[in-house]
């Protein structure tokens, strides 16, 4: 999909879900342009496209975590199956659908759809298992429902992390789905608090969203602690629980305790059922709101991306591009100033051997010999620009692709070699700080949304006092 088509679709999906974002696309185009002509992005790619525009909800854990029961009963249908033993083994993505009865439809639809997160990610699994990604329907499946809680929202559950089977691509798809969600659950079961032989899975859950520049998105989730009730033990699990966490370097973050009551135990204890019931409702209660207005915070982070993307270019990727350029631009003059001397030098010796301007004397030949001068000078030149430009971008390759590719783009054949000069530099900083400017304008815009009303009653009071 080219970008004036994504940018189409994108202003269709905004108005009917977040208007106000509507203004917004039109910055990321400008954000865009600037990237086509610095060569940081291809000119078939977008900006817009490095972000997920749906608000995204993933569901991460281990086996039998009940993982799937709580996505059944916050959506009010038994969309996923659910049991003691391990039923999904694939991400499944659930968004909302014009059918009553859930769709399903395999991982393809989401690796060929730019308008959904896992668009490409086949590349990312044959990154990490070489031929894997042609495999993608064993990763990935969509279902579609027609559901009021889903409506503008994507949910993504995940498999269980404790097979080997297909274990390296599993991971790369969860470290790729923790970065471009809103809000992550990752599920515990309270009857294994302390995972065991699900070491290595504890730890990169936790290694993934520990040290994640946005930690607050991340729920952490002891399900079933009904099955607490027979010990009544639920302070000693929970314990056990965070300890182990803390093992693993998690000391604080955002704790629930819950069960779903549709699948818990039957608890004889009427104390100990309202003590639990107490705790899962209120804990329960704090997860569905988060759930409830990850609308919202997406639209910051549609903003807050903005802002990070013109940043970025303008504080790393402009000043190493220029330094990369600039000792690029060196080692070509240096090469042509070492083939004028060695051409002096050639001439130097046949002109000592064999008077050779003497022999050249003629117009004619001196034009011949002038051109040949300036040929060779012009191969060697052609030559030196194309192999440095080609060393520094594959050096690049994998530190820096969006470097790798801003190399090969302005070193071509038509550009000067020291081009990249001061003056653009600077006219191109001055676009992003306008850019981030008006990123910050959009933020103040948006705030309007949940502040102006109670702001303009609060008027209207002071004025009806008067």
């Amino acid at each position: 999909m080219m970008p004036e088509e994504r940018y189409k679709k994108l202003k269709e999906y905004l108005s009917a879900e977040n208007p106000v974002l509507l203004d917004v696309i039109d910055k990321y185009k400008a954000l865009d342009k600037l990237g086509h002509k610095i060569g940081l992005i291809e000119p078939n790619e977008t900006y817009t496209s490095h972000i997920s525009w749906w608000p995204m909800i993933s569901i991460l854990g281990t086996f039998s975590a009940g993982k799937s029961s709580f996505i059944n009963e916050y959506i009010g249908s038994s969309i996923q199956q659910s049991g003691n033993q391990a039923v999904d083994d694939k991400f499944t993505v659930i968004c909302y659908g014009n059918n009553e009865e859930a769709t399903t439809l395999p991982g393809l639809a989401l690796d060929a759809d730019p308008r959904f997160p896992f668009y490409n990610i086949s590349e990312e699994i044959n990154k990490v298992d070489s031929g894997e990604g042609n495999r993608v329907n064993l990763y990935l499946q969509l279902k579609t429902l027609k559901s009021p809680k889903i409506k503008g929202k994507i949910l993504i559950d995940s498999p269980g992390f404790d097979a080997d089977s297909q274990r390296d691509g599993i991971l790369r798809i969860t470290n790729h789905i923790v970065e471009m969600s809103d809000l992550v659950l990752i599920f515990f079961d309270a009857r294994h608090p302390e995972p065991g032989a699900m070491r290595d899975t504890l730890e990169h859950l936790v290694a993934t969203t520990i040290g994640h520049k946005d930690s607050n998105k991340v729920l952490y989730i002891l399900n079933q602690i009904d099955t607490t009730a027979k010990e009544d033990n639920l302070e000693d699990v929970i314990s056990s629980w965070q300890r182990a966490l803390a093992k693993e370097g998690l000391i604080s973050g955002n704790f629930y305790s819950i069960y779903n009551e549709n699948v818990a135990t039957s608890i004889d204890d009427e104390d100990m059922q309202k003590r639990l019931e107490s705790k899962k409702n209120t804990d329960l209660a704090r997860i569905v709101d988060r759930m409830d207005k990850v609308s919202i915070e997406r639209a910051y982070r549609i903003i807050k991306a903005l802002d990070d993307f013109s940043r970025e270019m303008k504080e790393e990727k402009l000043p190493l591009l220029q330094e990369v350029l600039q000792e690029w631009g060196r080692k070509v003059l240096w090469t042509d100033i070492s083939v004028v001397v060695l051409l002096l030098i050639v001439v130097g010796v046949l002109q000592f051997q064999f008077n050779v301007l003497e022999l050249m004397s003629s117009p004619v030949s001196m034009m011949v010999g002038g051109g040949l001068f300036v040929v060779v000078l012009l191969l060697v030149h052609m030559k030196a620009r194309s192999f440095f430009a080609r060393s520094a971008s594959k050096k690049w390759k994998e530190k820096d692709i969006s470097i790798s590719k801003a190399i090969i783009h302005n070193t071509k054949w038509w550009r000067t070699t020291f081009g990249f000069g001061r003056n653009w530099h600077k006219n191109t900083k001055a676009k992003l700080d306008q850019l981030m400017t008006q990123g910050r304008e959009a933020i103040q815009k948006l705030n309007d949304q949940f502040v102006s009303s109670s702001a303009t009653a609060n008027e209207k009071n002071e004025m009806e006092k008067a």
